[in-house]
């Protein structure tokens, strides 16, 4: 596994989420209320969109585009009867800094 650094430790707080860039890869970060840390791919599963601008009520995480929500523990939809989850990443801290494993990273390219 190959994790790499996206936010400081003290970023996120239980009950909060965040959203996070491992070179051209969105990440968020959601720690639910009473429950572990976890990384999921930073896209909506269902229409494949950013989910720039979702909220997280300390357990469910709702997509800004077409209101889907997604269970923070486990990623899977909690508001259809559906399959669709979200794509976990392996997380881990290490001293204060949030690790992720997302595969291989390419770097954002440079603005212009």
């Amino acid at each position: 596994m190959a994790f790499t650094s996206i936010c400081p430790s003290n970023a996120i707080s239980e009950g909060g989420m965040g959203l996070f860039r491992a070179g051209k890869k969105s990440v968020v970060l959601l720690w639910p209320q009473g429950g572990e840390l976890a990384a999921f791919r930073g896209r909506c599963p269902h229409a494949d969109v950013p989910l720039d601008g979702a909220i997280f009520n300390g357990r469910i995480l709702t997509c800004p585009h077409h209101n889907w929500g997604f269970d923070g523990t486990t990623g899977k939809c909690a508001t259809h009867l559906v399959a669709t989850k979200l794509h976990p990443y392996p997380v881990r801290v290490e001293g204060d800094e949030i690790q992720v494993d997302v595969g291989p990273i390419k770097p954002e390219r440079p603005s212009v």
